[in-house]
């Protein structure tokens, strides 16, 4: 394994991070596709044995039995002050007034929640999910600036926003002296490169570690068009970020597929090595529900792709809406 330093910081990450969506009570919250503990140990566990020091979770993903299962394998499995543990805030925990969003009451009350649930005194990195438009930034800001100045965090970041909405934060924080923002996580794969024309061009300005989601978009990079997966016939999400362009796609899929077969590698490490491969990347978020997705994606990090298999892989490319906010 590879690492790198998240942004203009310190901080060393592994060049993959696992995203623990995956891991999850499929009882409780929206994904009926999750794995439930005795079956997410083992991943995470190999996550470790193969240099992954890096984890991102979120409050919301599987109504916080995520968190929990990661917590307690985490303290099983590692050693705390050797990895990087991430998790996010914004997502609705609870009906009724003050359950979603990111105000300074939300903020707080979330970040007590996801430590009891995670087992640990602080996390490494705070993201806010999504933007919220009912609640000022400075609210959000001074909040989140309270919250590691409490040792509850150590960084904070941002996910999946318009590049402006970016912009104010970062200038609010930096206006005030607060805590400043660190790292966007955000749509970007071969399949949906438009993050290309504002968002990455401001990370790299600012200095801000970029650590994409969904960089095999939802595994249609890995796979024929044809071909489906439990997570993806029950994946209402998946399918309103990916099936509109689904025509269009197919060309892309298919560039990626003659690099595997000419490389003799694996679709997902070709699909994986180009995200690593773009300037600002420091660490793409893998989901991973086989051994060989953990085993593929460390792979990639040293697979280097040639100037003509790059431009074979993006040269198929079209505009694409926006999706994911």
């Amino acid at each position: 394994m590879k690492y790198a330093r998240l942004g203009n910081t310190g901080l060393e990450v592994s060049r993959i991070s696992l995203g623990c969506m995956t891991y999850g009570d499929p009882n409780r919250g929206n994904h009926t596709w999750t794995l439930p503990e005795d079956e997410s140990r083992p991943f995470i566990q190999k996550a470790l044995e193969r240099g992954i020091n890096f984890f991102d979770t979120a409050n919301v993903y599987s109504d916080g039995s995520s968190e929990e299962i990661v917590g307690r394998a985490l303290r099983d499995f590692a050693n705390r002050d050797e990895i990087v543990l991430a998790t996010k805030v914004h997502g609705r925990m609870h009906k009724g007034p003050n359950g979603a969003g990111l105000s300074r009451k939300t903020i707080l009350a979330e970040i007590d929640n996801s430590l009891r649930r995670l087992g640990t005194d602080y996390v490494d990195l705070y993201q806010i999910h999504r933007f919220d438009p009912r609640t000022p930034i400075e609210e959000t800001a001074e909040a989140l600036h309270d919250v590691v100045k409490a040792g509850k965090a150590r960084y904070i970041g941002a996910s999946s926003m318009w590049a402006w909405q970016f912009a104010k934060y970062l200038h609010t924080a930096e206006k005030h002296g607060w805590t400043r923002f660190v790292s966007m996580q955000n749509h970007y794969n071969l399949l949906n490169r438009e993050e290309e024309r504002e968002m990455l061009p401001l990370c790299l300005d600012a200095g801000i570690g970029v650590i994409p989601w969904s960089p095999l978009a939802r595994g249609r990079l890995t796979r024929d068009p044809d071909v489906t997966t439990a997570r993806s016939a029950n994946d209402g999400f998946g399918r309103s970020l990916y099936d509109a362009t689904e025509a269009a796609d197919r060309a892309v899929i298919d560039a990626v597929a003659r690099v595997s077969a000419e490389r003799g590698v694996p679709r997902a490490q070709v699909a994986l090595a180009w995200v690593l491969a773009r300037p600002g990347v420091t660490a793409p978020i893998i989901g991973a529900s086989k051994p060989t997705h953990i085993d593929d994606a460390v792979a990639a990090v040293d697979l280097d792709l040639s100037a003509e298999e790059l431009e074979a892989l993006e040269k198929a490319y079209v505009p694409h809406s926006v999706v994911g906010f």
